[in-house]
């Protein structure tokens, strides 16, 4: 019984933290699903392409949705009207024919995919259309019916994404940056941890990939966001400004993260050693509230924790100076010092500009 229970729990665990990956499996389930039929009530020979594009079109977002839409339906024109032009003007009844008119098909339709990556099914829409499997249409008529194919997988992709289980690109990010953020307490746990402890920087080369893999999430999804404004599916504000912060927050720990290459100082390191655990701890908290805000649309909280433990960081360092402490230090241990001072500080403007972002998206709720 209890071991039933637990895996119920366990369940709707996973259920929950999956909810994007599922709800996008739907959708791809029921855009195929559609496409299929539609094909078939039309009366179109190949229902593949339809479907496959149905599939392709379908992306976490419908901004996404937009984009790859547009992206296949450009490269299949460019495809198959050159397909089509070059089917005609090369005969390719001998291997020798067949294979000139393979390599004027592709050289172009391939120099256009290279210089603008929306064109990159060209290349495999020329071919299907220069050699039709089994086909007895003529070139432009295969033409015809494989772009007709195309635009009902289009258009059963974008309307499935709009209507089932629709998810905003101003969603997703909103929810990768809330993944970022979290990433940022863990690394600065990781480096300031390093630090204090005598380890100099541990390695943190897995968090710096995840935080990195996490921003061009965002700004992927910013796109789309943007996409979907210009094609007035939505009206929320510019999510831009949250990606620029989260860009700045990240080069402020690449600031810290140079600082904490080693131990602090022997004479300042137990001075330091509480305060700065404290303003690490309160900074770890605040990421924490504001990645926390970004997912459940939160007020954003405010910086009174932080401020009040960077001020106490700032009071041991010019109680050490007053101490005539710092007198003892080499300059480039002196530098390190107040380099810390000035990425946590300039972290904590920052972070007060992600907080508004974070609030700013919760009153779009």
């Amino acid at each position: 019984m209890m071991i039933g229970v637990l895996s119920s729990a366990s369940l709707l665990k996973w259920l929950s933290a999956k909810r994007s990956e599922l709800t996008l499996a739907i959708r791809i389930t029921v855009a195929a699903g559609l496409a299929f039929a539609l094909v078939r009530l039309v009366g179109l020979s190949q229902s593949s392409w339809a479907v496959i594009t149905s599939v392709i079109v379908m992306q976490t977002s419908l901004g996404g949705s937009v984009k790859a839409a547009m992206d296949r339906m450009a490269g299949t024109l460019v495809g198959a009207v050159w397909g089509a032009l070059v089917s005609i003007a090369i005969p390719h009844h001998s291997n020798l024919e067949t294979g000139l008119a393979v390599l004027v098909a592709v050289a172009p339709t391939a120099l256009c995919a290279a210089l603008r990556p929306n064109f990159r099914v060209a290349p495999i829409t020329a071919l299907i259309v220069l050699i039709p499997s089994g086909s007895t249409l003529t070139p432009y008529a295969f033409a015809l019916e494989r772009v007709a194919e195309i635009v009902v997988g289009i258009v059963v992709g974008v309307s499935v994404a709009m209507v089932v289980l629709p998810a905003r690109a101003h969603d997703v990010v909103a929810a990768a940056a809330a993944r970022v953020t979290e990433f940022n307490a863990e690394l600065l746990i990781a480096l300031v941890s390093g630090m204090i402890e005598g380890q100099g920087r541990p390695d943190v080369a897995a968090l710096q990939a995840s935080i990195r893999a996490g921003l061009r999430q965002v700004d992927a999804a910013a796109d789309e966001a943007a996409r979907e404004r210009k094609a007035h599916l939505s009206n929320v504000a510019d999510v831009e400004p949250l990606a620029r912060t989260l860009h700045r927050v990240r080069h402020d720990l690449v600031i810290i993260a140079r600082v904490c290459v080693r131990a602090s100082p022997e004479s300042v390191a137990p001075a330091l050693r509480e305060p700065l655990l404290g303003l690490r701890d309160a900074t770890v908290a605040l990421l924490h509230a504001i990645a926390e805000a970004l997912r459940r649309r939160y007020v954003a909280p405010d910086l009174a924790g932080f401020e009040a433990s960077l001020a106490a960081y700032v009071t041991a360092m010019d109680r050490l100076r007053a101490e005539g402490v710092f007198r003892t230090l080499e300059s480039d241990e002196m530098g390190r010092i107040y380099t810390l001072r000035f990425g946590f500080e300039q972290l904590g403007k920052d972070l007060g500009d992600l907080a508004e972002r974070a609030g700013e998206m919760a009153r779009e709720e």
